[in-house]
């Protein structure tokens, strides 16, 4: 069986209700379920844990419902998001809060399948958008372009970022935080308070012998994990396969 293209967390109070999304998502192969929440505090801390593609999310939640979640994450750095409710009244906001969808429960194959062609749909334009990223620095020699794919890991350099990639570094003037910003939908994730580094260039995580992580890159470089960024960090690693 070939492996799922995207990965979807569903998260509802009812376990019914998650129970009834994820026999609807069987049907499309290319969504593999990575996680499963029962309230907004367990999708805040799951969207940094496992990274999903897209998130059911009901609107009704104790404690954080479905609004705070995205006004807490902010919707630049939301996955999409398909709102679930058993009411209609907060269609408005939900497309407000730039929502793919909003499914009223109990939800139809029919309506459940018209979602997912929608939901394809964007994923794969923002999978070509994220192919055709590209970072210009200045060098010596003029502008160079760097595609985004092609980076390993990034490290902050003062008010500059130093870019890694095939074995050579580039400085950019522009601080990490704000380069992270640019490059944080495209698989990059903080190593620690000074670097971040594409999951697609890690090779292998390990111990050292003084009991820290460390990210191996394909380029050979070692760079270390923080103790507060571990977990989330290697569920990542591993989401990416």
């Amino acid at each position: 069986m070939p492996s799922a293209e995207w990965s979807a967390l569903i998260a509802d109070d009812e376990p019914a209700a998650r129970r009834g999304v994820r026999q609807l998502l069987a049907a499309f192969p290319e969504f593999a379920v990575v996680a499963e929440c029962r309230d907004g505090a367990e999708v805040l801390t799951s969207l940094d844990a496992v990274r999903p593609d897209v998130v059911f999310l009901d609107v009704q939640m104790p404690g954080i419902d479905g609004f705070d979640v995205i006004r807490r994450r902010t919707p630049e750095r939301m996955p999409a998001v398909v709102f679930l409710t058993a009411y209609d009244q907060f269609a408005i906001r939900a497309f407000e809060a730039q929502a793919l969808d909003y499914l009223v429960k109990p939800v139809t194959e029919a309506r459940f399948g018209a979602t997912m062609k929608r939901l394809v749909r964007q994923l794969r334009s923002a999978a070509t958008s994220a192919r055709e990223q590209a970072i210009v620095v200045t060098t010596s020699r003029g502008a160079t372009v760097l595609p985004v794919r092609e980076i390993d890991w990034i490290e902050a350099a003062d008010n500059y970022a130093r870019i890694w990639t095939n074995g050579r570094s580039y400085l950019l003037r522009e601080p990490l935080r704000v380069l992270e910003a640019r490059v944080q939908t495209q698989g990059f994730v903080r190593a620690h308070r000074r670097a971040l580094i594409r999951l697609g260039a890690v090779r292998k995580l390990t111990w050292t012998d003084a009991g820290e992580l460390v990210a191996v890159l394909g380029a050979g470089t070692s760079i270390p994990i923080s103790r507060r960024r571990r977990a989330a960090f290697a569920a990542a690693v591993r989401l990416q396969g």
